[in-house]
């Protein structure tokens, strides 16, 4: 059964050394995870990923518990962690779910009651300021422009007004990250994103709904397409290039075990 291995003490901001260390961890198995370094599937220990950090368990710990809550891996009592495996179908509907819940929001957004003109508005000044910039003055670091695009689509939910839906919203994109990330760590999409967002506002500013939705739709199925193909090549990549023992090569081996070093 899956669950929290154990219960983990605060941080005490007092001990910025471990604070720091934890940090540290975090920051390693995250990036592991999102360059496949790590596979859907990997379990390891706390002390695999301490010795090769060459720090204590403790904060080894308090990172795992963290990325657990990122929905990137999962405890299992006494035996270790696990790499969230990826089931594509799932994100598939979660993607169908997003699509959804973007397009009902835009629509809401552009209906001529003032209130929402209002909030129409104002989520197009406050968006447009980020993403309708010189191109000198566009980001290229991967990570951020995900993040930024993560609360492009937040926004949008969020300006419409239903908090439930906003709630659902937050709960599809926690879900759907490990692989829309790899669009902005592999794929080309961080040019296309500031073009398409751009696009997508001036619709928005002309509270021109369908349009806005036939836009939005596009854009996020092309994404949903990309994220699809890169992780299909990436970790057939990645399982190609490792070097396993024989014993990790028998037929139906329900998971394989990550020894790092």
């Amino acid at each position: 059964m899956t669950q929290a291995i154990d219960p983990v003490a605060p941080v005490d901001p007092a001990d910025p050394v471990r604070a720091k260390r934890s940090q540290a961890a975090y920051q390693a198995l995250r990036d592991d995870i999102f360059a496949f370094r790590l596979l859907p599937g990997d379990r390891f220990t706390e002390n695999d990923v301490a010795e090769r950090l060459g720090i204590s368990r403790t904060p080894v710990r308090e990172a795992l518990h963290r990325l657990q809550g990122d929905g990137l891996v999962r405890g299992y009592y006494r035996n270790g962690w696990e790499v969230v495996p990826l089931d594509l179908a799932r994100f598939e509907a979660l993607y169908e779910l997003r699509t959804l819940l973007e397009t009902h929001a835009v629509m809401r957004l552009c209906r001529p009651d003032a209130p929402q003109r209002v909030a129409l508005s104002a989520l197009v000044a406050q968006l447009g300021a980020i993403w309708r910039v010189p191109l000198q003055q566009r980001l290229t670091d991967g990570n951020a422009v995900a993040q930024l695009d993560e609360a492009f689509h937040l926004a949008i939910v969020d300006a419409a007004g239903n908090p439930e839906s906003a709630a659902v919203h937050q709960q599809v994109t926690d879900r759907i990250r490990i692989i829309r990330r790899l669009d902005f760590a592999y794929g080309t999409r961080i040019a296309l994103t500031y073009d398409e967002h751009t696009i997508i506002l001036d619709a928005l500013e002309a509270a021109d709904g369908p349009r806005a939705v036939a836009l939005l739709s596009t854009h996020i199925e092309d994404g949903r397409a990309e994220v699809s193909r890169l992780t299909t090549e990436r970790i057939e990549e990645a399982r190609t290039s490792l070097v396993r023992p024989a014993s990790s090569q028998a037929p139906n081996a329900p998971t394989r075990r990550r020894r790092f070093g």
